[in-house]
């Protein structure tokens, strides 16, 4: 196989030791693939040196949507469909009845910010039923931590970095593609 198909697996067993080797490893200016963890280590991502996430703007856009789509469901239905006389208030205007249609448009601005949510999660971390799990090693799922690092030449100086860095154990791989 190519050299630039290997990959080294550096494990740790500490988060602190693991934020510490990644900012080694980014000062050494080698590129690190991936870091699998058990939860989520604040911080990682800017040390890294990952992009920030627009999750939240697609969220802000989702609620939006589901606030859209309350304030026109309730007009076409409540207000121009077939207006009603509830409790002697009657149903002419949505201005007037805003009081009462504010917990549905609560709650459909939640529900599409949510679900919309947890479908955009799924395909951008292309998370989809029945996949094949991609964790090139179980205990990252319990108690320990992987950093994958692209290997180019012998990578003899990477794994000494890797040892002095804390790490447990380190593994020169062929990396599926």
């Amino acid at each position: 196989m190519e050299e630039s198909s290997k990959v080294i697996h550096a494990i740790y067993t500490d988060d602190d030791i693991l934020m510490s080797a990644v900012k080694k490893v980014k000062a050494a200016k080698y590129h690190i693939e991936e870091v699998f963890t058990p939860f989520p280590v604040h911080g990682l991502d800017k040390a890294m040196g990952l992009a920030p996430t627009r999750i939240a703007i697609t969220s802000f856009l989702y609620g939006i949507t589901g606030l859209t789509v309350a304030v026109v469901m309730m007009n076409y239905m409540m207000i121009q469909d077939w207006p009603q006389d509830i409790g002697g208030k009657p149903s002419f205007s949505f201005h007037h009845n805003m009081p009462a249609f504010i917990p549905i448009m609560f709650e459909l601005t939640v529900f599409f910010a949510a679900h919309l949510m947890v479908i955009t999660f799924y395909l951008r971390s292309k998370i989809w039923p029945f996949r094949k799990p991609q964790n090139p090693d179980p205990r990252t799922t319990d108690d320990h931590f992987l950093m994958e690092i692209a290997v180019h030449g012998d990578g003899k100086d990477l794994q000494k970095l890797l040892k002095e860095t804390g790490a447990v154990e380190i593994n020169l791989v062929d990396k599926a593609h």
